[in-house]
C-alpha cells in the first residue's frame, strides 16, 4: 500500500486546520508535523497558485523518500488510514445480526494492517482531529470509531461523491458516538409502541391459530420506528405521508401506526363478506390499504395513506412515488418536502426485483422525482425458504441504493433505540439534501413465511436460535429496568391494558355480519362516484366552443419570434396553421394536442409521460420543441392563457426513462391521487406494455374490483401492422379485451381525429373514472384521409360505432365489423374492385361493447346475408375471440389470418402477403384461412 495514499480529499479538512494552525503559530503543533509543514513549503514554492492543502495532496501523491520523515508523524499518517477504514469498512465489522455470526471479511481493522500496534495505544495523535474530536490517544480514537461504526448500527456512506454530504454524515454520527441518547419519557414511548407491536402479533396467534398474517415478529422494532419518523417528520413540516409495504408486518401497521379499528381487521379474519359486495370483490386482509388522518403528539394533524398492494413484492413501490408526486404537484408545488414517501421492503425482494432498480432510477428525473424516499428493509435473512446467501450476489440487500449514491444504515432489529436513532438520521439527511435514504433493519422471522409453514425443513439450524431467542420488547424492558426508567410491573400492566382494549373489540366485531372496508384516499375523490357498465354507455357532453378551440390553435401554432428554429420545425407548425386556419382538415397531432389545450382552459392539469413522448416515437407530437441554437425547450400549450370561468390547467410533459414496469406504476399511482389530472402513459410501441404486464394484470384491470379504487389513467398503446415485424405491429390487443369485465376499464381503437379529441375529453367530463386503454396509429398519423373537420372537434361527440359513410345501405349484401387501420385497407381494396356490395362499421369502443348501437346499424342493412369480423390480427389474436364470447347477436365469418406463435412475419414481403390475403378473404367468402 502507498504509505501516503491516505493524503486526499477525505481528509483536506483535517490537513486545511492543522496547517492554519502550523501558520498562525509554528509552534503549536506537534514538532514532526512543524517539519513536515516546513519541509513542504521550502519544496512547493516552485508549484503554481493552487491552494497550499491541494497542492499538499499533489506532493504527497508522488513518491516520497520515506527516510525523511519522522516515526511519530508517519503514525500520524498510519492513524489517518485507520480512520479511513473505518469509515468505508467499519460496517462490515458491526453487531448488527441479532441471530447469526456475521460473515468474516479482510482485511480487518487489526493495528497491525496499518501498521499500527498495542504499543501505540496510549501515544496522543492529532490524526484525532479528523473525527472532530481533540488530539487523544490512539485507543480512545478507535473507542470513538468502534462506537461511530461497528455497534447496532453500521453506515455505508463514502462512496457518496459529494464532499459537502459526506461531511455531514461524519458529524451526524459523530454526534454522541451515534449511540442513541433519549429522555426517560422517549424511551418509555418507544417502549409503549414495541409493547403494541409485539402484543398484537401474540394476541392474533391466540385467537387465530395457524391463519395467515405474515407477522412482523423478530422486527417488531419497525412500529417504534416508523412512529418516532412520523412523529419527526411533522414538526419538521411534513404534512402528508405515503407508505407503500408487503404483506410482513402490514396488519400491525396498519392497527398500531395507522390506526386502523381492530374490529375490522377481526372481521377480516372472521372471513365475513363485503358490505358492498355488488361491485366489489375485495382481497386478503393483508393487501388492503387505508388513509388516515392523525393528530401527532405535538398536536399536529397529519395525513397518512399506505397503499393497497398485490403480493407481487415490490410492484406499489412505483405507485407510491406517483402517489407523492400527485400530491406535491397539486398542493406543495413549491415545496415537495412536505410529502414523504416510505418504501418498506424485505430484504430478498428489494434485491432480487429489477421494478426497485427502475424506482431507484426515477429519483433525481424531473418528471418522477419526489424529493428523496426513506427505505426500510424488514430483513428476514431469508426469502420463503431461500437463504440470503442464494438470494443475492451482492453483499447486501441494500446494494441497489449505491446506484443513486444514497446511504445506508444496517440496524439490528433487536435495539429499539438504535431502530429509532437510525429512522431519525435517515428523516434528517431526507430533508437537508431531498435524497433516498435506506436502512436495513436486520432481524429474524419467528415463524415460516406464513405461520402455517414449517421453517425447520429449510433453516434447522436458524429456527433453533430463534425459538430461543427473546423479543425485543422484552430485551428493551429488561434495559430500561436496569437503568431504572421502569418498575418491575410496568410492561405487565401495559400488555394487559392494550390486550383488553383488542378482547372488546374482537367481541364487538362478531356482532357485526359484514366486513366494512373503507376506500383508500377518498379526501382525493369527493364528487366522484362509482360507475356500473350502464353507466359507462352513457353519453357524455364532450363539445367545446369553436371560439376558444381557434384561440386555443393560434397559440399552438405561433412559434416565438425571438428564438430560431429547425427549418423542418417552422413547416411543421406552419401546416398546423393551414390545416386549422386554411383547410379545415385537422389531422391526429391537432386532436391531440387541440384535446389537451380545451381540457386546459377548462382547468384540467394533463401529465403525459413515457418513452420519446415529447416529439413522439413517430415524430407527430412535437409537444415540446427546442430551439436551434440553446436548445432552450419550448411548449406551446402553456402559452394558454386563462378563461374568465376557469383557472389554467397546468401541462406537464416527460420523456420517461427507458422503463415500462416501474413507468406505468409510478403514473397509475399519479393518477390514484390525481382525479382531475389527465394522466396518460404512452408505449413506445403497444407491445412494449407488456413489461408492465404486472401492473395491468394487478391494479389497472382489478384494483376497483379488489380495493375499491377508481383511476383514470390513460394508455396509448401504438398498433397496427405495416411490416416492421413481430415487436412493432401489435399492442397484444387480446390481453387487454380478455381482462375486461363487468364495469373495470374503457378500450378503444379510434380512426378519427375527431373522435381521438372527444375520447380524451370524455375522460375527464365524466362523474366517475375508470382506466382507457386506446390502441392508437402509426401510419395513419399522415393519413390523408385521417383528417376531421373544425366542427366535429367543436360540436361533435365520441362515437363508440362508425357506420359506412359511403354505403348504399339496399346494396350490401356483405356487412363488416372491423377495428382501427384495417378499416382504411379495406376502403382502399373496395374503391379498387369498385364494389358496391360490401360496407364497412367500425367498433371504436371495444369495452364497453355498443350492443345497442350495433343492433340499430345492423337493423339499418335490411338484405345482408353475409356478416363478418375482420382483423389484420392472425386468428388467435385481435379482438376476435372476444367478440365470439360478447357478440351473439349473429353468426360472424372471420376474414384474418390463421393463428400463429409470433403476432407479424419478420420479412416484409411475407408480411404484406399475408396482410393481402386477409383483405382477399373480406371480399371473397370462398376463401378461409
Amino acid at each position: 500500500m502507498d504509505r501516503f495514499s491516505f493524503l486526499n480529499a477525505a481528509h483536506t479538512d483535517f490537513f486545511a486546520e492543522l496547517y492554519d494552525q502550523y501558520l498562525e503559530n509554528p509552534d503549536s503543533v506537534e514538532p514532526s508535523w512543524r517539519s513536515f509543514f516546513q519541509g513542504f513549503d521550502f519544496g512547493t514554492t516552485t508549484y503554481n497558485d493552487e491552494s497550499p492543502v491541494v497542492q499538499m495532496a499533489a506532493v504527497a501523491a508522488q513518491p516520497q523518500d520515506c527516510s525523511l520523515v519522522s516515526d511519530q508523524l508517519q503514525k500520524e499518517f498510519n492513524v489517518l488510514n485507520l480512520i479511513e477504514a473505518y469509515r468505508t469498512r467499519g460496517h462490515l465489522f458491526t453487531k448488527t445480526n441479532p441471530v447469526r455470526e456475521r460473515r468474516t471479511y479482510t482485511p480487518t481493522l487489526e493495528l497491525s494492517n496499518f501498521g499500527l500496534s498495542e504499543k501505540d495505544l496510549n501515544t496522543v495523535f492529532d490524526a484525532a482531529k479528523a473525527i472532530r474530536i481533540q488530539p487523544c490517544t490512539l485507543k480512545e480514537i478507535i473507542g470513538h470509531l468502534d462506537n461511530i461504526y461497528c455497534q447496532h448500527i453500521g453506515v455505508e456512506y463514502m462512496y457518496i461523491r459529494d464532499p459537502k454530504i459526506r461531511e455531514w454524515i461524519q458529524a451526524k454520527i459523530g454526534y454522541n458516538d451515534n449511540i442513541p441518547k433519549f429522555s426517560k419519557e422517549e424511551k418509555k414511548s418507544i417502549l409503549g409502541k414495541l409493547n403494541e407491536a409485539v402484543s398484537f402479533e401474540n394476541f392474533l396467534h391466540t385467537k387465530y391459530v395457524g391463519q395467515k398474517r405474515f407477522s412482523l415478529e423478530g422486527g417488531e422494532t419497525l412500529i417504534p420506528g416508523l412512529d418516532a419518523l412520523i412523529e419527526a417528520a411533522a414538526e419538521k413540516g411534513v404534512e402528508q405521508f405515503v407508505m407503500g409495504m408487503a404483506h410482513r408486518g402490514r396488519l400491525s401497521v396498519l392497527a398500531n401506526i395507522f390506526g386502523k379499528n381492530t374490529q375490522d381487521i377481526f372481521s377480516e379474519f372472521d372471513g365475513k363478506d363485503y358490505d358492498d359486495h355488488a361491485l366489489f370483490d375485495g382481497d386478503v386482509k393483508y393487501h388492503l390499504g387505508l388513509t388516515a388522518d392523525r393528530k401527532t403528539k405535538t398536536g399536529k394533524s397529519i395525513n397518512i395513506n399506505l397503499a393497497p398492494n398485490p403480493s407481487h413484492l415490490e410492484t406499489v413501490g412505483a405507485v407510491i412515488e406517483g402517489i407523492a408526486r400527485a400530491k406535491q404537484d397539486r398542493y406543495y408545488p413549491q415545496d415537495n418536502s412536505k410529502v414523504l414517501p416510505i418504501a418498506l421492503h424485505g430484504d430478498a425482494a428489494v434485491a432480487g426485483q429489477g421494478i426497485v432498480y427502475e424506482i431507484v432510477q426515477m429519483a433525481q428525473l424531473d418528471g418522477y422525482k419526489t424529493g428523496g424516499t426513506i427505505h426500510v428493509v424488514i430483513n428476514n435473512q431469508v426469502g420463503f425458504t431461500t437463504n440470503y446467501l442464494d438470494a443475492r450476489s451482492s453483499t447486501y440487500c441494500t446494494d441497489i441504493a449505491k446506484v443513486t449514491l444514497s446511504p445506508v444504515l444496517h440496524v439490528n432489529a433487536d435495539d429499539a433505540e438504535a431502530v429509532v436513532h437510525a429512522m431519525l438520521f435517515a428523516l434528517d439527511f431526507r430533508m437537508e439534501f431531498g435524497r433516498d435514504v435506506f436502512i436495513d433493519l436486520l432481524g429474524y422471522r419467528k415463524y415460516g413465511h406464513n405461520e402455517g409453514d414449517e421453517p425447520r425443513f429449510t433453516q434447522p439450524k436458524l429456527y433453533k436460535i430463534i425459538a430461543k431467542h427473546q423479543n425485543s420488547r422484552d430485551i428493551y424492558a429488561s434495559q430500561l429496568l436496569s437503568e431504572g426508567v421502569i418498575q418491575d410491573d410496568y410492561v405487565k400492566e401495559l400488555e394487559e391494558k392494550y390486550k383488553a382494549t383488542l378482547e372488546e373489540n374482537l367481541e364487538a366485531s362478531r356482532k357485526k355480519e359484514l366486513t366494512i372496508i373503507t376506500p383508500f384516499m377518498q379526501n382525493e375523490w369527493q364528487g366522484f362516484a362509482k360507475a356500473d357498465q350502464a353507466k359507462m354507455k352513457e353519453k357524455v357532453d364532450t363539445t367545446f366552443s369553436k371560439e376558444t378551440l381557434t384561440d386555443i390553435a393560434k397559440v399552438i401554432t405561433e412559434l416565438p419570434t425571438d428564438k430560431k428554429f429547425i427549418k423542418k420545425i417552422e413547416k411543421l407548425i406552419n401546416d398546423r396553421k393551414e390545416m386549422f386556419f386554411a383547410n379545415d382538415k385537422l389531422d391526429w397531432a391537432m386532436a391531440e394536442l387541440l384535446a389537451y389545450g380545451s381540457l386546459m382552459t377548462e382547468g384540467y392539469d394533463v401529465r403525459i409521460s413515457g418513452q420519446d413522448v415529447e416529439r413522439g416515437t413517430f415524430s407527430h407530437r412535437h409537444a415540446v420543441i427546442k430551439s436551434e441554437d440553446s436548445e432552450e425547450k419550448v411548449v406551446l400549450l402553456r402559452h394558454l392563457k386563462p378563461t374568465a370561468e376557469n383557472k389554467m390547467g397546468k401541462f406537464n410533459i416527460f420523456n420517461s426513462l427507458l422503463s415500462e414496469y416501474g413507468v406505468v406504476g409510478f403514473d397509475y399511482g399519479y393518477a390514484l391521487a390525481s382525479p382531475k389530472t389527465l394522466t396518460i402513459w404512452e408505449a413506445q410501441f403497444g407491445d412494449f406494455s407488456n413489461g408492465a404486464q404486472i401492473m395491468l394484470d394487478q391494479y389497472i384491470s382489478a384494483a376497483e374490483d379488489k380495493w375499491n379504487n377508481q383511476n383514470g389513467l390513460v394508455m396509448l398503446l401504438p398498433h397496427g401492422y405495416e411490416g416492421q415485424g413481430a415487436e412493432h405491429s401489435s399492442a397484444r390487443m387480446e390481453r387487454y379485451l380478455q381482462m375486461c369485465a363487468n364495469e373495470n376499464m374503457f378500450i378503444a381503437d379510434c380512426t378519427t381525429p375527431a373522435n381521438f379529441f372527444h375520447l380524451l375529453r370524455r375522460q375527464m367530463k365524466t362523474t366517475y373514472r375508470k382506466p382507457l386503454i386506446v390502441f392508437t396509429p402509426k401510419s395513419l398519423l399522415r393519413h390523408p384521409s385521417v383528417v376531421s373537420t373544425v366542427e366535429e372537434f367543436a360540436n361533435g361527440s365520441f362515437q363508440e360505432v362508425l357506420d359506412d359513410p359511403s354505403a348504399d345501405k339496399k346494396a350490401v349484401k356483405s356487412l363488416v365489423f372491423c377495428t382501427g387501420k384495417f378499416y382504411y385497407d379495406l376502403v382502399a381494396e373496395r374503391e379498387a374492385n369498385g364494389r358496391t356490395d360490401i360496407a364497412f362499421v367500425r367498433i371504436e369502443q371495444l369495452f364497453p361493447l355498443p350492443i345497442e348501437q350495433l343492433k340499430d346499424i345492423i337493423a339499418s342493412y335490411p338484405n345482408v346475408d353475409d356478416y363478418v369480423w375482420a382483423q389484420e390480427e392472425p386468428k388467435n389474436m385481435g379482438a376476435y375471440s372476444y367478440m365470439l364470447m360478447n357478440f351473439d347477436l349473429l353468426k360472424l365469418r372471420l376474414a384474418s389470418l390463421k393463428a400463429y406463435s409470433a403476432p407479424a412475419a419478420g420479412s416484409y414481403a411475407r408480411s404484406k402477403k399475408r396482410h393481402a390475403s386477409a383483405i382477399a378473404m373480406v371480399f371473397d367468402k370462398n376463401l378461409f384461412n
